[in-house]
Formats: C-alpha cells, structure tokens, sequence
C-alpha cells in the first residue's frame, strides 16, 4: 500500500512540475521572440553603421597587367642585399638562392618564400649587365642572370656580362633600363649618367646623398624623359591604399597629427654587418666606392668595415633619414598626399653602438606643415624592438598601422572612434560604438600562417615591406615595384614611385638631416627650390 501511494505521490508531483513549466513558456518564448529581435535590431544598425562608413568594399586594383609583351633587357648596378632582392623581383636568383629557399621550404611548410618566388609573374626580362666594385657579389649576380630556376622557368638564358664600373655597362646598347642598388653615395651620379645615356632606371631609396643632388637628378629625369621609378616597394601595399581610401572618406575627421616610428634591436637591424672573408684590395676597387665621398681614406681595416657597413657613416649613406624614414614618410605621403613640409627640425645622437659611426642610432624629426594644420612626428632606436607602429590621429578616430594594432605581420591596420568624436557621437552615446574597441580592421592575409622568424624579417613584414597580399595570395611587394616599373617603360605612362613623388621623400628627408647636422631648423623654399 505505501508503495503504491508513493507512486501515486511522485506522479502528482511530477504532474504538478510540468504544468508549471508548461504554464511558462509564452513568457519565456515572448523573451526570446524580444531577445532575437533586438540583436536583429543591432545588426542591422550596425551593418547600417558599416553601409555609411566604408562605402568601397572591394580591396584596391594597385598594379595593372603588363600592357604588352615587348622583351626588355636589364642591367644591375650594385648587387648587394638590396640589388639581390630587386633582381629576385625581376625573376631571377642565385642558384645558392633557390637551392636553400626550396630546402627550407621542404623542411618547413611555414616557409613560403620559394613559393612566393616562383609564382611571381614571368616579367619578360632579360639580366644581360651586372655592374659591382666587389668581385663575389659580381660573380653572384651572374649566377642569377644564367638561372633557369626561375618564373616561367625552363628557359636557356646566356650569362650576363660583368662590368666593373657602370659607365662600361650603360655603352651596351642592348640594355634598356637599369636597377641601381648601390651605396647611396652613388645614387645620383650613375642615375644620371643613365638617363643621359637613354636608360630607364629604377632607383633604391635614399634617392641621393645630398639635397643638391636630388634637385640636379630630378631635373635630368625631366629633361631625358626616362622612366624612373624609386625604390619604395610600399607603394603597391594593399593596406597602403585601403588607407588612403579610409582618408579620403573623412572616417577620421580632421587630422592635425602623424606619428611614425622604427624599433630595431640587433647589430643586423643597426647596419652592422658582416664583413666578407674574401673582401681584400684585389677583390673590392676601394678608390672607385669613396670617389664620390667627400672624406677619403686609404685601402686598411677602417675602408673594410665602411665598405660593408657603409650606412653607418654620412660619407656614404644618409642614415637613419634616408634608410628607414623614407619609408614611413613615403607611406605617409602616398595615404595622404602630404608632399614637402615647410618645416623640419630633428635631433638625436650615438647613444649604443659606439663603433667609430657618424650616423645617430636614436633620433627623432618633426615635420611642419602649418597650411595643413597638421604636423608628422618621427621617432627612431636601434636598440629597443618594441613594435611601435604608426598613427594617423584625427578628431574623430585615429588609425594605428602595424606596431600592436593587431595588423601583426602583414602590415593591416584598425580604426578607433575617439572618445570625444564629433562625428560619432550619437553611436558613441548609443552604444553602438566603442571607443575601447576598434570599428574598422584590415587585416589581409590574417588566416595565413608563414615561417618569418628573424627580428629583420619580421620589421619589414610588419613595415609592409617584405610582402603584401593579392586576393589572399601572398605576393613580394618588390616584385610588385619592378613590375609597375617595367609596365609603365612598355605603356609610356607613369609609375607609382615616380620622380615627382621622388622629390617630396628626398626633400623631406634632407631637411631633416641637415637640421640634425647644422644644428637648427630647416625650412623649404619651393620656389627657389632650395633649403633655408
């Protein structure tokens, strides 16, 4: 009998429970049917919110294709570090070269540097000139020219032919156009000579040494009509022109401040590099390298480390201005098309690598540019590596660029509403916003994963300068560059990094140096083209 109540009991209960549940669900159901339509509420207000932002969708066209197949031939002057990677972009690399990249790769799947290289597109290009005071890195590039490891590979190249010095190269008829990668002593005298000569040419940065060169090369390139191109590769990064897009829109409102920096923090990063064990006074033509130095010295130890280490003095380089500024700046100037201050001033010193350079491994420069209301800050240490980044500072948000923005090593970028936006106001007050949080990323190639390890590698990939993206596909920005050049030689129009856009990098750059070196501010006279 007591069984049998219990039972009886448990069921009632059991009864009793459900009804109760029962008699809940429309209230439940009514708050999630209240639940659902307020977060529908949101995202639409917030897709609405995107909708009236970021009205061009579509990632920027920024290299077209090659406007013809007419074969061009090129000639290398100076094939060091950089000359080495900017032949690579054209297609062709040492056998040394493809051998370890492929290796790597075979034992890394993160490494896609033999890939990147491979899929690059046939330029249609011929390396028939290597031009180089040191014999190994002559060799090197002859090696390069003759490798059929290569885009579009399969084909029978003949060997380059090796110069010693360029004016020898630029008498060979057959070579159209050529890429110089010299010490930036160098840089105007052979790109002059070029240009006189009938070849186009495709210059690394810093454009000269000095201001009055840069006026005098920039007055041959007008007057030859060549097609010149200056080495800064970031011209053709997608995030680069994403930006200038966000800009042009007025997402940030009124910007009246810039702030770019460099961190680097290893003796690589500080131009201190290797000397070569075969570097003697029979392989390196020493009186041709300092011939446009304005301090000479004799062939010894002391010539040794400034042939291989030559940025570290302003004999040859232009230092911290025109290595690494001339990047952040020409990004800069491409997103907003600042052109040349009015105003520099800059200071810094030799405060960690005290080995006998002349260059500042800390520095800082202010630019001014009082018609624009807005001034560009820039920063600079060779012994710290904390990944700064850029920022682009407006009224009503600031773009942060690299450094911890979350763009991480493919150089993207976010946006974040200020506090006390104007334009944003109203989302602010609602909630839609968060100034805590960004409400723009760009982030290409963030689902991929690669083997850059190296602190070198990474500053350039995170400067943008190692790679960019094509339709999620990672592609050599440099490769990119030479391409844009060696279409606009083929179609008769203009490149990205033309002599124009040259001279605002160059100008900048020098008025900061020279306020650094004379001790005062600088100021631009744009209609006398000089420094005041």
């Amino acid at each position: 009998m007591s069984d049998n109540t219990n039972q009886d009991n448990g069921t009632n209960t059991d009864r009793r429970e459900l009804l109760k549940g029962l008699a809940t669900v429309p209230v439940f159901g009514l708050f999630l049917v209240n639940l659902w339509r307020k977060m529908r509420r949101d995202a639409l207000k917030k897709s609405n919110l995107l909708a009236d932002l970021f009205q061009e969708k579509s990632p920027p066209t920024v290299v077209s294709d090659l406007s013809d197949s007419r074969h061009l031939n090129l000639g290398i002057i100076g094939y060091g570090g950089r000359g080495s990677h900017l032949v690579r972009g054209a297609g062709f690399a040492t056998k040394g070269w493809t051998d370890s990249a492929s290796e790597n790769a075979r034992k890394n799947k993160l490494d896609k540097g033999f890939e990147t290289f491979m899929q690059q597109e046939d330029l249609n290009v011929s390396l028939v000139g290597v031009c180089d005071l040191f014999d190994v890195r002559a060799e090197q590039g002859i090696d390069a020219s003759k490798n059929e490891v290569r885009p579009g590979g399969g084909k029978s190249l003949e060997s380059a032919t090796r110069y010693r010095h360029h004016e020898e190269l630029l008498k060979n008829d057959k070579i159209d156009a050529v890429i110089i990668a010299t010490p930036d002593h160098w840089h105007a005298q052979i790109a002059m000579d070029a240009a006189n000569a009938g070849k186009h040419v495709y210059c690394e940065k810093g454009l000269t040494r000095t201001f009055d060169e840069a006026i005098d090369l920039y007055d041959t390139v007008k007057r030859t009509g060549i097609t010149f191109q200056l080495g800064h590769q970031n011209r053709q990064v997608e995030a680069n022109e994403k930006a200038k897009q966000i800009i042009r829109q007025g997402l940030l409102g009124d910007i009246n401040l810039v702030e770019l920096a460099t961190n680097r923090n290893s003796p690589w990063g500080a131009w201190v590099w290797d000397i070569h064990p075969e570097g003697n006074s029979k392989t390196i033509d020493w009186d041709t390298f300092q011939k446009p130095a304005p301090n000479k010295i004799e062939f010894g130890e002391e010539a040794l480390k400034r042939f291989f280490r030559w940025r570290c003095w302003f004999d040859y380089g232009t230092g911290l201005s025109g290595d690494l500024l001339s990047h952040d700046f020409d990004a800069i100037n491409q997103i907003m098309g600042l052109g040349i201050p009015k105003y520099a001033s800059s200071s810094g010193g030799i405060y960690y690598y005290k080995d006998g350079r002349d260059v500042p491994d800390v520095w800082n420069a202010t630019f001014e540019y009082p018609e624009k209301d807005l001034t560009v800050l820039y920063s600079a240490t060779l012994s710290s590596n904390d990944a700064r980044g850029n920022r682009i500072m407006g009224h009503d948000a600031t773009m942060q660029m690299g450094g911890q923005s979350g763009g991480g090593s493919v150089h993207g970028f976010i946006v974040k509403a200020d506090s006390e936006s104007t334009r944003y106001k109203e989302r602010l007050e609602s909630g839609i916003i968060n100034s805590q949080y960004p409400i723009y990323s760009y982030s290409p190639g963030s689902k991929q994963i690669d083997g850059v390890t190296s602190a070198t590698s990474r500053y350039f990939a995170n400067k943008g300068l190692l790679y960019t993206y094509r339709e999620g596909k990672r592609v050599d920005p440099t490769h990119l560059h030479v391409k844009d050049w060696l279409d606009a030689i083929r179609s008769g129009g203009q490149p990205r990094c033309n002599i124009e856009v040259a001279l605002h990098e160059a100008v900048a750059c020098h008025m900061a140096t020279e306020s650094y070196l004379q001790g005062r501010k600088i100021e631009w006279d744009p209609k006398n083209r000089r420094l005041v």
